[in-house]
């Protein structure tokens, strides 16, 4: 059974404020982009092969008009790891402790598997969500869409 907040944090709210650490520790705080546009990418686990594909793209393919900012419910270490290995260079997010709470905020957890689903959500400059998808965990998204999302924003 796979339980999952019914709604996900809606297009035309106020985005849930929050503060997690990026995998070298730092906190870092959401409302503290007011002024940019964000691209909130929530994803499953660290070191999967989904995920490895997903963040690689935005790895590759840098977003230059907005934040990037990832979650999942890894811990600070593992993002560090991955980061290094992997070159990535955005904040990789930890909601680690207390478990999936910033997933959660968004509508994008899954109690069941206890990791977050593939939450999209594109953040304008007032830190209102312009645009979200939402993917089970093993269906990939495609970047393409938050670039044209983000384009649509003023």
């Amino acid at each position: 059974m796979v339980t999952v907040k019914a709604h996900p944090a809606e297009v035309g709210a106020l985005a849930p404020d929050f503060e997690l650490q990026d995998q070298h520790g730092a906190p870092v705080r959401l409302s503290r982009f007011r002024g940019r546009k964000v691209v909130l990418v929530f994803y499953p686990l660290a070191f999967s092969g989904i995920c490895h594909g997903e963040l690689s793209v935005l790895r590759d393919h840098p977003i230059d008009d907005a934040q990037v900012l990832t979650v999942s419910v890894d811990s600070v270490f593992a993002h560090r790891a991955w980061a290094d290995r992997e070159g990535f260079t955005f904040s990789l997010l930890s909601d680690f402790w207390p478990h999936g709470q910033v997933a959660r905020a968004y509508g994008v957890f899954d109690e069941a598997k206890g990791v977050a689903q593939r939450g999209t959500f594109v953040i304008d400059r007032e830190g209102v969500i312009r645009w979200s998808v939402v993917n089970p965990s093993s269906q990939a998204r495609d970047v393409a869409d938050y670039v044209k999302a983000l384009a649509d924003i003023s």
